[in-house]
């Protein structure tokens, strides 16, 4: 547990270390303790993402940094080069535990990362997750995030509902294909389970059964999972493997909206319209809202990384301040920081918002 009084600083700062991607900034003015219970020390907050190059973590990164400044917060920003970089996060965590900051804010990139979270919680930093709850969820000390399986059921339902009785054929765009992630699971199955299909273990993609029917009365084939690594050109190919083993799909589900955006363009190049193919995602970033008012995308889940990352700084300021610990949501192994359906397609009995209202509040929280 981490003890003293806030630090505040007279001046905002930014810094960069090159080796990690890191920057850091302060706000406000004052005297404290930090974690290590120092007098004068400032409170000094890692925020970690999975990569600079995905508008989410970028909006994440700016949350983060207007938290810390009106809460007098030394923040260090770094990052992944890429989706799945461990390496660089598991350097940037040791580079946390090093400087003796209060606590640590991360989004995993995959499980080779918990070696180094135990090390910093050993060493007495507080550890948030945000956005992808690790496994096991108690490898952190609390995870901010959506309920992501709620996120692919919501548009699971609403593929369901907009199909009726008809057939889909499903191409499934997944995060990884060489590691799992709740982030990547929660989401792919619970589209499925939201549209119908029994599900395998909950746990792992791919394994349903590859053909069935709906409880539509249509019938199903899943063409099959491929990965994206979250990016638009991991779509776009991703897209393109799936159409070679079967040109007749019409649903697609994808990880991300990059991953969505990609796919768009790769089914565009092979001639398939907007009105062929069902495209759904999860995201709900301004650009992405933006994909669904111009039909690229069908329906997207909104979710609020700018929240995650204001919740994150602001509970380790009340963790030093008073020794406040966040409790997770009711029910969950994590606090629920919200989702909602967004689509200008409406379903009866499958609640959304339209992309208007959606626009006003995307990425910033309900």
């Amino acid at each position: 547990m981490h003890r003293g009084r806030k630090a505040l600083l007279t001046t905002f700062a930014v810094s960069a270390v090159a080796a990690l991607t890191l920057t850091g900034c302060a706000g406000g003015s004052g005297s404290a303790l930090s974690a290590g219970g120092e007098a004068g020390d400032e409170i000094g907050v890692s925020l970690i993402v999975k990569t600079n190059s995905n508008p989410f973590f970028i909006a994440m990164q700016e949350g983060a940094q207007a938290a810390a400044e009106a809460n007098g917060v030394s923040l260090t920003l770094a990052a992944g080069k890429e989706d799945g970089d461990e390496d660089t996060q598991i350097q940037a965590i040791e580079a946390a535990i090093s400087k003796g900051d209060a606590g640590i804010l991360i989004t995993p990139n995959g499980p080779a990362v918990l070696d180094a979270i135990e090390k910093a919680r050993d060493a007495g930093l507080f550890v948030i997750a945000l956005d992808t709850v690790p496994d096991p969820a108690d490898a952190v000390d609390i995870t901010f995030a959506t309920d992501n399986y709620l996120a692919g059921q919501y548009i699971g339902q609403w593929t369901a509902a907009t199909l009726g009785d008809g057939d889909a054929v499903i191409g499934l765009i997944d995060l990884f294909d060489d590691k799992a992630v709740t982030v990547d699971y929660n989401r792919d199955q619970g589209f499925l389970d939201g549209l119908g299909i029994d599900l395998g273990d909950a746990q792992v993609n791919g394994d349903e059964e590859p053909t069935g029917t709906l409880p539509g009365g249509g019938t199903y084939t899943i063409v099959g999972n491929e990965a994206s690594q979250g990016a638009e050109d991991g779509g776009r190919t991703a897209m393109e493997n799936l159409l070679a083993k079967n040109s007749d799909i019409n649903v697609v589900y994808t990880i991300n909206e990059p991953a969505a955006y990609g796919a768009y363009q790769a089914l565009e190049a092979a001639g398939k319209s907007g009105d062929d193919v069902l495209i759904v995602s999860v995201d709900g970033g301004c650009a992405g809202v933006g994909q669904v008012a111009d039909g690229i995308i069908d329906a997207t889940s909104q979710q609020y990384p700018v929240k995650m990352a204001e919740l994150g700084v602001e509970a380790i300021v009340e963790l030093v301040e008073d020794g406040t610990v966040p409790e997770t949501s009711e029910g969950l192994d994590f606090f629920n920081t919200g989702v909602a359906l967004v689509t200008d397609q409406p379903a009866d009995g499958v609640e959304s918002i339209d992309t208007t209202e959606a626009a006003e509040i995307c990425w910033g929280g309900e």
